[in-house]
């Protein structure tokens, strides 16, 4: 089953476009977190479960806007590929290895646009999931959450830096950059 799934990949050269959707997307994720986190850091600290209930929700929603988009445009242009590659061929490929990957890639491209989002957003409010337990934590929810945030998108320029050939640090401060600037964003242009 891998194997298959690997070449399927392979004839549709899929592999790089699914690293741009877990990439792109999950930057997202990390971002919108970072956002909505910094915007409850700077108030006057709502309730825990406000938090984990705002951000729950924005999570849901950046995965399911991933995945339905990512599968309707995905399928879109696999049919108009197939159709085109059916045209020149003068042959059904319908039952084809390439028919076969024309109508899998779409539900894959969604299920990593969808998914990545949704992941690495329930990984970042784990700290504060965390901190409404029945336990002593020795440290801020919130600023725990924001330094995870950060060390994610880190790591996800990273590595797209290697998937690019940029050098790993560069990649990952380019992204630390962006982050620090949507963090200064909410700060400084939140309503006190």
């Amino acid at each position: 089953m891998f194997k298959q799934l690997v070449l399927l990949l392979d004839i549709t050269r899929s592999r790089s476009l699914m690293r741009r959707y877990f990439v792109v997307n999950g930057f997202d994720g990390a971002l919108t977190m970072l956002g909505i986190i910094m915007g409850f850091y700077v108030s006057d600290r709502a309730n825990l479960s406000i938090v984990i209930n705002s951000c729950f929700g924005a999570a849901i929603a950046l995965g399911m806007s991933g995945l339905s988009s990512a599968y309707i445009s995905e399928s879109a242009e696999q049919k108009k590929e197939l159709q085109e590659l059916e045209q020149a061929m003068l042959k059904d490929l319908h039952g084809s290895a390439y028919g076969q990957a024309s109508r899998l890639l779409p539900v894959l491209i969604a299920a990593v646009n969808g998914l990545s989002p949704l992941v690495i957003s329930l990984v970042i409010i784990l700290p504060i999931w965390t901190a409404t337990l029945p336990v002593e934590l020795p440290f801020d929810a919130l600023e725990f959450a924001l330094m995870l945030a950060l060390s994610i998108l880190f790591l996800l320029g990273v590595f797209l830096g290697g998937a690019s050939g940029m050098h790993w640090l560069w990649a990952g401060l380019r992204t630390l950059l962006i982050a620090t600037v949507t963090l200064g964003l909410v700060y400084f242009l939140a309503p006190s």
